[in-house]
C-alpha cells in the first residue's frame, strides 16, 4: 500500500460525518457498530502497510550499513596490501611488490564501489524515514479517531434510547382515556343535590301532614267548646 493511499484513507475516515450518517440510518446503533468495525479494519490494514514500510526501511538501512562496513574493510585491505608492497620493494622484490600494489588497487576499487552504493542509498533512506514518520503519525490519528468514534457511539446510542423511551411514553399517554376529575365531581355533586332535594321534599310533606293533624285537633276543640257553651245556655 503506498504512502498516498494510507494517508488518504486516514484523511477520508477522519472527516466522516457521523451525524449525517445517523440521519439516514434506520438503526443508529447497528450503523455505528458497523462503522467502528470498518474503521478498526482500516486501522489494521494501515498497521500492516506501515509495518511493511518500516521493514523495507530497516532492510535498506542494513544494506547501507553493510556497504559502509565493506568500504571500511576494503580500505583496510588496500592499506595492508600497499604497506606489504612497500616492504617488498624495499627488499628488492619488485615483482612481488607490484603484485601487492595490484591487490591494493583491487581493494581500493571495491572500497570505492561500496562507498558509491552507500552514498546512493542515503537519499532513499532519508525519504523513506520521512514517509515512515508520516505514516506513524497518520496511524496515531486513526487510533485517536477510533477512541473518539467509540465515545461518540456510546453517547449517540444513549441519546437515541432516551429519545425512543420518551416517544414511547408520549404515545402511550395519547392512547390513555384520561378522565376529567372535575367533571366527575360535578356529576357526583349533582347527584348529592338531587338526594338532598328529595329529602327536603319528604320533610316538607311530613311537616304538611303534621300541621293538618293539629288543625283537625284544633277544629275538634272548637266544636267541643261550642257544644259546651250551648249546653250551658240551655241549662
Amino acid at each position: 500500500m503506498s504512502k498516498q493511499t494510507v494517508l488518504g484513507r486516514v484523511t477520508q475516515l477522519a472527516k466522516a460525518n457521523i451525524n449525517a450518517l445517523l440521519d439516514q440510518a434506520e438503526d443508529p446503533q447497528k450503523m455505528l457498530d458497523q462503522l467502528i468495525r470498518d474503521y478498526a479494519n482500516n486501522i489494521t490494514e494501515a498497521e500492516e502497510a506501515v509495518a511493511t514500510t518500516i521493514g523495507n526501511l530497516r532492510l535498506m538501512e542494513q544494506d547501507h550499513q553493510e556497504d559502509v562496513d565493506a568500504a571500511k574493510e576494503w580500505g583496510g585491505k588496500a592499506l595492508a596490501a600497499s604497506r606489504k608492497a612497500d616492504e617488498l620493494r624495499a627488499g628488492g622484490q619488485t615483482a612481488e611488490a607490484d603484485r601487492f600494489d595490484n591487490l591494493a588497487k583491487v581493494a581500493l576499487g571495491r572500497q570505492l564501489q561500496s562507498e558509491k552504493e552507500a552514498s546512493t542509498a542515503e537519499p532513499t533512506i532519508a525519504a523513506q524515514t520521512e514517509v515512515v514518520t508520516k505514516l506513524r503519525s497518520g496511524l496515531d490519528q486513526m487510533k485517536a479517531k477510533l477512541v473518539e468514534l467509540q465515545a461518540k457511539r456510546d453517547e449517540l446510542v444513549a441519546r437515541a434510547k432516551s429519545a425512543q423511551a420518551q416517544n414511547t411514553m408520549m404515545d402511550a399517554v395519547k392512547n390513555i382515556d384520561v378522565l376529567d376529575p372535575t367533571s366527575e365531581l360535578s356529576r357526583f355533586e349533582d347527584k348529592v343535590r338531587r338526594e338532598e332535594a328529595k329529602a327536603m321534599g319528604k320533610q316538607e310533606l311530613a311537616a304538611s301532614s303534621l300541621d293538618a293533624q293539629f288543625e283537625q285537633l284544633d277544629a275538634l276543640g272548637d266544636s267541643a267548646e261550642i257544644e259546651a257553651r250551648l249546653a250551658a245556655m240551655k241549662g
